[in-house]
């Protein structure tokens, strides 16, 4: 590994840890506060403890890590437990970890009251995963967000700036009841 990646990967794991230490428990936000804010704010609360973290993040053991709005990073490592039979990670942890991390960039650029649900996704996995890999983070970049339709791109790289997977989505924009 070079200094350069392994600098790089120290960094990343620094800021999971920073993250992890004031993130609040797994659990699932109400309506009223999920209206109470803009996507960025509310995504912003989860990263500093205000909101749960998302269970689906548990269970595929990944976390966001960045946020700001248009932009949005996760982090995971891929292990055994993300395995498919045949011994590499499983196409889902790719897409799972895509999907929240294009997803949550459109969320990002939602006014209050506003809320979004992915209608299409579309993954490219390109090299795979082991448990070998280390960490891996997902970013999310809006392209365009209107009253109805949001769209945005993301892509999975290491520490060494290898890219793994890339995807687009288009999300259902609508007011929150």
């Amino acid at each position: 590994m070079s200094i350069e990646t392994e600098a790089v990967l120290q960094q990343w794991l620094a800021r999971e840890a920073e993250v992890r230490a004031r993130m609040a428990e797994p659990g699932v936000a109400t309506l009223d506060q999920l209206k109470a804010v803009s996507g960025i704010d509310f995504l912003l609360g989860i990263l500093n403890g205000d909101y749960p973290v998302a269970p689906i993040g548990k269970t595929m053991d990944f976390i966001p890590v960045e946020g700001e709005p248009g932009r949005i990073v996760f982090q995971g490592t891929p292990g055994v437990q993300h395995y498919n039979p045949l011994g590499s990670v499983h196409g889902g942890y790719f897409c799972t970890l895509l999907d929240s991390a294009v997803g949550c960039a459109v969320q990002s650029m939602l006014p209050k009251g506003m809320g979004y649900t992915t209608l299409e996704i579309k993954v490219n996995l390109i090299r795979a995963m082991n448990s070998k890999t280390g960490p891996v983070r997902a970013e999310g970049k809006v392209i365009q967000v209107g009253r109805q339709v949001g769209t945005a791109e993301g892509r999975i790289v290491d520490a060494a700036g290898r890219i793994y997977a890339h995807a687009t989505t288009t999300c259902l924009v609508f007011p929150l009841p």
